[in-house]
């Protein structure tokens, strides 16, 4: 609401200034309508253009994590009903905790802020990027999931969620080699470790790559020009009214100048899908809506309880 009080204010100053100069030298400071209101269409479908490329690379994410729930219950189900062998169970949850550590690698590295993301520290806990915290959390949560050896493995790498999928990727070959499946069964699994690489390569395209900035910082620019000029435009529809009753255009500026605040608003937090805000793509939960899945199909107990939504009711 802050741009309508502002607004608001604004108007009011050009209201009592106008009022001024009428009164005391019968001079009216509105602008002509017809042109500020070609410039507030102009204005307005830049606000719809950008809104829609938010909305496509949040819609994009979303997209993406839903692959990537329907290839965790894929590789779930052939892990499930392809190993087979007297050590079947405990290399079937190995194959299955790994998967789950690489979604919770992902997650983390996904919700590492950006220069060009929002401060979202009042929406989310965020690790920041190279700092000893996050390296320290993410430790602490792939420790359930991941040997020790391996665990030191990937957590010294750039890109820990790139390793845990080619250490998966080097034990089912040597799970093939000791013949817990064939060669068919294998390249299904190779089939499936490479959706999970492609899923994650776009999940870090969209991440890495930010909504081009001419696009973003010429709709707000826009945004206030058009704001500044709106007052004068509903004086001179507002002239044929007896001054002392055009203070309507002060709620009127000020409703109007919102509206296009809210536009732009809705657009610049929708850009960034992966940033941690409540319009973030709820990766948290959906990690854990697949970890359930998986560990049920292996008959594991203690299964942690689904993500639901903040005490606000916004979903992570």
């Amino acid at each position: 609401m802050k741009p309508f009080w502002l607004g608001m204010l604004y108007a009011t100053a050009i209201y009592f200034l106008n009022l001024f100069l009428i009164n005391n030298y019968d001079i009216n400071i509105g602008l002509p309508w017809s042109p500020i209101s070609v410039i507030g269409i102009a204005v307005a479908f830049y606000l719809g253009f950008k809104n829609n490329a938010s909305y496509d690379r949040v819609w994009e994410a979303r997209k993406i994590w839903g692959g990537i729930v329907n290839n965790s219950r894929s590789f779930g189900a052939a892990t499930h009903s392809f190993i087979i062998g007297k050590d079947a169970p405990s290399i079937k949850k190995r194959i299955i905790y790994r998967h789950i550590a690489w979604l919770t690698a992902l997650r983390y590295q996904l919700r590492l802020p950006r220069e060009w993301e929002h401060d979202t520290e009042k929406f989310t806990r965020i690790f920041p990027s190279a700092n000893n915290d996050y390296l320290k959390e993410l430790s602490s949560e792939l420790q359930p999931f991941l040997s020790d050896k391996e665990l030191n493995e990937c957590i010294s790498k750039a890109n820990v969620a790139t390793q845990i999928i080619a250490a998966q990727a080097t034990d089912l070959q040597t799970l093939r080699d000791e013949n817990y499946f064939d060669d068919f069964r294998h390249m299904e699994f190779h089939q499936l470790l490479t959706t999970f690489y492609d899923d994650q390569g776009r999940s870090e395209r969209i991440k890495n790559f930010p909504f081009p900035r001419q696009y973003a910082s010429t709709a707000l620019w826009l945004s206030v020009i058009f704001s500044l000029m709106i007052p004068f435009g509903l004086l001179d529809i507002l002239n044929k009214m007896p001054i002392e009753l055009c203070w309507i255009m002060i709620p009127l500026s000020g409703l109007t100048i919102w509206v296009f605040f809210l536009m732009e608003k809705i657009g610049d937090y929708s850009e960034n899908p992966f940033e941690g805000s409540y319009n973030d793509v709820p990766i948290d939960s959906i990690s854990r809506a697949i970890e359930i899945d998986l560990r049920e199909m292996i008959n594991d107990t203690n299964l942690r309880a689904p993500i639901g939504g903040s005490p606000d009711g916004f979903l992570m």
